[in-house]
């Protein structure tokens, strides 16, 4: 390692870092280091690379050789350019030590500022400032994130000590508590950290940047880290970057102040500079929540006796550097600044967390601005973001009558409603019960993180709409209000009072994250139309895409919604699910417990003209356009009853004995049923279901004709493992389709037979399986369960160990394995058309509708991926970006 560069500097001195170097130096100091270039105001300082945090793991977890002549190296530079030295008791150099990995991971690493005070530095800082109260307020910064960040003092201990220097000076403000007050603190400080350490605080400071490292790198294993990285699914990185950076001071007075801000609106996309800001205040103050923050639109009305102009000049010079960094970065950007004493300092610069709605606005103004052209716009959206879009909203009426409790800041837009769950565990929990619940807190906090993933929603007492709790909520598109302070919280009594009313944890409150409103009860939501950029996005998508994309709906009502998002047919339509319902389940069980083909016919005579109506609406809500209909694929014992109560009423309406009904449960019960009679197999033992079925399509389609519906079904025939089983079945199955046309004296129907691809034999022996196949459909549920011989079922009980320790690196039923499981749809593809070079080939697996599963698809040249009716828009912009992307 001592050949490779550990550390890149970035300064009027030297700056030795590009923004395309995130994978080296993280996402901050990529852009610290662009941001210098640039010639934007950045306080000089040094990024030790995410290569030295990869060594420092293989090396057990410590710091490895040479890193700490070579952070002195980088010190003395810094030292050099401003004029200052580290640790000095006359004019002390102070940094701030911050994570930065390549991906942005807001709120999930540490940092630590005011790095370098110590007992005789901080008297230093005092008389070189001439303000005591902000040497030993950044003092007490120091000591409480240090011995929170690197020795695990937990912040309430400080807290405490902090609560009786206030009551003390009979203040509840940080801000008012005067500087002999801070003094004092910084002692009560000390003492705790002695108290839970045993040592005490460390008074040189290279000692202190050295546990800062230490600490920094240990934070990328912490729970939250890993678990956010989980929920993102970002892996492969070897660790976070350290920036090590001079410190600009915010709390040095009236005069000076800290804040956090988006060039655009996050939430809604408009381009209007948004943020908020803190006068008097550290960067922690603004992102942690602990302080509401104001708006940067009131910025220009800040002033004081010497500088009147203040806030106006500084919100000039931030909208100046709002049009610079857009123009050079060519996205909405993610800034901290800092003014000292008036003079602006930027601190950090990263493309912006945003909502799906935000980010469909931003891609279309940004192309009607010239600053990207459409191809740029349709990749930069992140498809899974459109599912926010796509969600319910609060019905107008309803939302009209309800009982608004309370206001808050619309931090994270949405409509939801729920229980309420005070601690992250509480929220884990009663969501895998099945509850829905809402995350209610003072603040949230990294270590939240879970829980916030498991609610419905987020409501927070303090913080603002730049909050930790408001940047992870926009993140997962959880509906977020922030900022209610008239919302008091007893965790211990979970309890909520607002306004003079009580709720409990068995209460449902609603939250509307893009108006901030807090209401009493559960309102009504309605269904999302596409309009407006929306439809321009949709617009462009099919511009570029060459995928087709189609839905899986067993409804009519579900076919007209996926055809109203822009579905070019249905892949995979299941007809069991069409038994379950009234009258027909009742037919299903007599065919069930029949003793001969008789009596199946007869029963299935009584499922044939609802089979038929049910057809009939799938095919009328899709007109034109192709419905791939899948034969009864479950095993029959799914649709018996199997507690007693049930069995007597079946038995009773049948007119057989319980005991007649047991026995046939028990002799239809499989050891492994996702392996046993099922698919194919019952068309095999039981051809009858088959032509009940196929003369249902058939009719259908006929009598559509007849109303000037244009029908086209495809008939698809479930788990067929050898060419000899769709061989057979295609040859009843054409049978029937002819017999049923020569009753209804009907010539031509456009009636396609294939089959799904969901065992692994079948995608081996393609060639032969395609001809007696007019298409494939890979069923990838099945061909995932089958070809890693997981259930799906009872993955749970390891899959997310699996997960944790990068066994696997996605799980396999979200997104498609595609060295594996994808080695055999591509052999299948490859195979079927060697035998029949027309081969229309789709996916219909719930991978249908995943981005990279779909970017997959178009690699191996499918002609169309299916998936649920909510999915359509998602595999429209994925689709898209698989063909600009290849």
């Amino acid at each position: 390692m001592s050949d490779t560069k550990m550390i890149y500097y970035f300064g009027k001195a030297k700056t030795e870092g590009e923004s395309s170097q995130k994978e080296l130096l993280g996402g901050k100091g990529a852009n610290l280091a662009e941001m210098t270039s640039i010639g934007l105001p950045v306080p000089p300082g040094f990024t030790i690379t995410t290569e030295v945090c990869g060594l420092y793991y293989e090396e057990g977890e410590q710091l490895p050789s040479g890193l700490d002549e070579s952070v002195k190296a980088n010190v003395a530079t810094l030292e050099e350019e401003l004029g200052k030295k580290f640790g000095d008791d006359t004019n002390p150099l102070l940094v701030s030590v911050r994570s930065g990995a390549a991906v942005s991971m807001p709120g999930m690493m540490d940092t630590i500022l005011n790095l370098g005070l110590t007992d005789v530095s901080v008297a230093g800082l005092a008389e070189n400032t001439g303000n005591t109260r902000f040497a030993y307020d950044a003092y007490r910064r120091l000591i409480n994130m240090f011995g929170d960040v690197v020795m695990e003092v937990h912040h309430e201990h400080f807290e405490a000590a902090f609560d009786a220097i206030k009551e003390k000076y009979n203040t509840s403000e940080d801000t008012e508590v005067p500087a002999e007050g801070l003094v004092e603190l910084c002692e009560a400080y000390k003492a705790v950290y002695k108290e839970h350490t045993g040592n005490e605080f460390p008074q040189d400071p290279y000692d202190q940047l050295e546990l800062a490292i230490d600490a920094v790198f240990r934070s990328w294993n912490t729970p939250r880290a890993i678990r956010y990285r989980e929920v993102e699914n970002i892996r492969g990185l070897r660790g976070t970057a350290v920036n090590v950076q001079s410190m600009a001071y915010g709390n040095m007075g009236e005069s000076s102040g800290t804040g956090v801000a988006f060039t655009r609106n996050p939430s809604t996309g408009d381009n209007t500079f948004y943020g908020e800001f803190l006068i008097n205040a550290q960067g922690e103050d603004v992102v942690a929540g602990i302080r509401t923050p104001q708006h940067v639109a009131e910025m220009p009305e800040w002033s004081t006796d010497e500088k009147p102009t203040l806030g106006a000049d500084v919100h000039a010079q931030l909208l100046e550097i709002k049009g610079t960094l857009e123009n050079h970065y060519r996205d909405m950007q993610d800034i901290e600044f800092t003014i000292e004493n008036g003079d602006l300092f930027m601190l950090q610069t990263r493309t912006g967390k945003r909502t799906g709605a935000a980010a469909v606005k931003m891609a279309c103004e940004m192309v009607s601005e010239g600053l990207i052209d459409e191809q740029t716009a349709v990749k930069r959206i992140p498809a899974n973001d459109l599912t926010q879009l796509l969600l319910p909203s609060f019905d107008p009426a309803a939302k009209q009558n309800s009982e608004v409790l309370t206001v808050g800041l619309p931090a994270s837009p949405g409509a939801s409603f729920g229980k309420l769950a005070f601690t992250a565990d509480e929220a884990v929990e009663r969501t895998a019960a099945g509850e829905k619940v809402l995350l209610v807190r003072k603040e949230t906090s990294p270590e939240a993180v879970d829980g916030m993933h498991s609610a419905a929603g987020i409501l927070t007492r303090t913080g603002g709409m730049t909050s930790h709790a408001a940047v992870v909520a926009r993140g997962w598109g959880r509906c977020c209000v922030a900022g209610a302070g008239d919302v008091l919280i007893d965790e211990s009594a979970r309890t909520i009072t607002v306004n003079g009313k009580t709720f409990d944890h068995d209460s449902v409150i609603s939250l509307d994250g893009s108006t901030g409103e807090v209401m009493a009860g559960e309102i009504a939501t309605t269904d999302p139309e596409l309009s407006g950029d929306f439809a321009t996005v949709m617009e462009w998508s099919d511009k570029y895409r060459t995928l087709a994309i189609r839905t899986n709906a067993d409804a009519p009502a579900d076919a007209q919604r996926a055809r109203d998002f822009g579905a070019e047919g249905i892949g995979l339509c299941r007809t069991e699910h069409m038994f379950f319902e009234g009258d027909r389940i009742v037919a299903m069980r007599e065919m069930i417990l029949a003793t001969d083909e008789a009596a199946r016919r007869e029963a299935l005579a009584k499922l044939l003209p609802y089979q038929r109506e049910d057809f009939v609406g799938i095919f009328t809500a899709m007109n034109g356009l192709p419905v791939t209909v899948r034969l009864l694929d479950p095993p029959l014992h799914e649709f018996l009853p199997h507690d007693e109560e049930n069995q007597q009423q079946m038995a009773d309406h049948i007119g057989i004995s319980i005991d007649d009904v047991k026995a046939r449960v028990s002799q239809l019960h499989e050891a492994n049923p996702m392996l046993g009679h099922r698919g194919c197999r019952l068309s095999v033992t039981y051809p009858e279901i088959l032509e009940m079925q196929v003369r249902a399509i058939v009719e259908a389609a006929i009598e559509c004709a007849a109303n000037g519906v244009d029908a086209h079904p495809e008939i698809m025939i479930p788990l067929v493992g050898t060419d000899a089983e769709l061989n057979l079945l295609r040859g009843k199955t054409e049978e029937t389709i002819a017999t049923v046309k020569e009753e209804k004296g009907t010539g031509d129907l456009d009636i396609s037979i294939g089959t799904m691809i969901e065992i692994p034999r079948a995608a081996l022996t393609a060639d032969a399986v395609a001809q007696h196949a007019d298409f494939f459909s890979f069923g990838t549920n099945d061909l995932t369960q089958m070809t890693f011989g997981y259930s799906r079922d009872d993955v749970n009980g390891f899959l997310p160990d699996y997960l944790s320790q990068e066994i696997l690196p996605v799980d396999p039923f979200q997104s498609l394995d595609t060295t594996g499981v994808g080695q055999l749809v591509a052999m299948g593809v490859e195979k079927g058309r060697s035998t029949r070079g027309d081969l229309k080939v789709g996916i219909c697996g719930e991978h249908g509708g995943d981005p990279a599963s779909i970017a997959f698809c178009h690699q191996v040249g499918l002609n169309y991926v299916s998936c649920s009716p909510f999915r359509v828009p998602i595999a429209r912009l994925a689709a898209a970006q698989a063909a600009l992307n290849s």
